[in-house]
């Protein structure tokens, strides 16, 4: 009897594993992967680029995503950047841009507005420099939200809120217990629809609506008694004494980290604030994790099964950051690359090293574990 020796041996080794619940990539890891290509397309007006960035999280969602139910809102968030470019060049469109132009396309009939609507004007002369300029813009903005679409497709939301810091969980379990409870409302509407099909009855209308309404409504507050009441049993609520100092230290901390993490976020989308924006929100994050940190004393519970950060769960995270950085750096050095010229119209050209950058993101299409096939359920005992 042979055995297979070589790269035949290697290659089942170096293959992803089928996911499961222990070796899952977390939430937070598919959403640092989407937030770093977010920011890189908010880096750009480059439309090769914006292109290929929502390519690598559609590859990357069409490759890791399961049958879950929020896995099938990135369709959703595609149509919506398209609705957004679309949006985008109407109001160019009807509205006017401050691009000069000088390549007319059309011209409108112009409304006329009193004095004191100065630089504001609806109709008048379309230029192919404020399409492409409208266009541009859009396609940021539209790629900007695919890329959170990617996030939510691939990230369990319970299981992100429920790995929130201890203090936040309050929060995280309300936002929980809703989101159980809204498939289930869902599922009672679509029953008594049902329901009163069957018995003739209609389905729409006001008088149908409320007949519907009541018995869901009813359920869903006995619901909420019936999970209330197992909370209070399970302890959750309960707090620990912490002393004042402490409870003010959080509070300045927490706020203080949270207004440094919006002005640094800030100043990494601006065009010219990436200098600033790196290091307060940097400073912003360390200050809100120890308020958190602290504002954990408040929390007596324990952890059931936590989300384990093994080395597939940084590597997704990194390739995310890694994109972010040299989208960062790249409009440091060369910024007319990212941000091709609309006056006068040229061709974009693809940045080599930007777009290679860019490919980071494929990563996770390689190490995170694959989704679970549905013949893999039917052969459970």
């Amino acid at each position: 009897m042979t055995r297979s020796t070589g790269p035949a041996r290697l290659r089942p080794a170096l293959r992803a594993p089928r996911a499961t619940r222990a070796n899952a990539v977390p939430a937070g890891a598919w959403w640092l992967w989407a937030l770093g290509l977010a920011t890189a397309a908010s880096r750009t007006t480059n439309p090769l680029l914006l292109g290929l960035l929502v390519g690598v999280a559609g590859y990357v969602v069409a490759a890791r995503r399961t049958d879950a139910p929020w896995a099938r809102s990135y369709g959703a968030f595609i149509r919506l950047g398209l609705f957004v470019v679309a949006v985008r060049v109407v109001f160019s469109v009807l509205l006017g841009s401050s691009v000069p132009g000088t390549d007319t396309l059309f011209t409108l009939p112009e409304v006329p507005l009193p004095g004191w609507a100065q630089g504001i004007r609806i109709g008048g002369r379309v230029t192919g420099e404020q399409l492409v300029f409208a266009l541009y813009e859009g396609a940021k903005l539209a790629a900007l939200l695919i890329c959170v679409g990617a996030a939510n497709s691939l990230a369990n939301p319970a299981r992100l809120l429920k790995s929130l810091p201890g203090a936040l969980y309050e929060a995280g379990v309300a936002v929980v217990v809703a989101m159980t409870f809204a498939p289930n409302m869902v599922a009672d509407v679509a029953r008594l629809r049902t329901a009163r099909r069957l018995r003739g009855r209609p389905t729409g209308g006001i008088r149908a609506v409320l007949q519907i309404g009541l018995p869901v409504l009813e359920g869903a507050l006995e619901r909420s008694v019936a999970v209330a009441a197992s909370m209070d049993a399970r302890g959750y609520g309960r707090t620990a004494q912490v002393p004042p100092a402490v409870r003010r230290t959080t509070h300045v901390l927490t706020l203080g980290g949270l207004l440094g993490v919006c002005a640094g976020t800030y100043g990494l989308l601006a065009a010219q604030g990436a200098a600033h924006g790196l290091p307060l929100l940097l400073a912003g994050l360390v200050a809100a994790l120890a308020g958190l940190r602290l504002g954990g004393r408040r929390s007596v519970r324990t952890r059931y099964r936590p989300d384990r950060w093994d080395v597939r769960a940084w590597l997704v995270a990194a390739s995310g950051a890694a994109v972010a950085a040299a989208m960062i750096r790249a409009g440091a050095v060369d910024p007319d690359a990212l941000r091709p010229g609309v006056v006068p119209l040229t061709a974009p050209v693809l940045p080599l090293w930007p777009a290679a950058a860019v490919l980071i993101g494929l990563l996770p299409a390689v190490v995170a574990p694959l989704p679970p096939s549905p013949s893999d359920s039917k052969e459970r005992p």
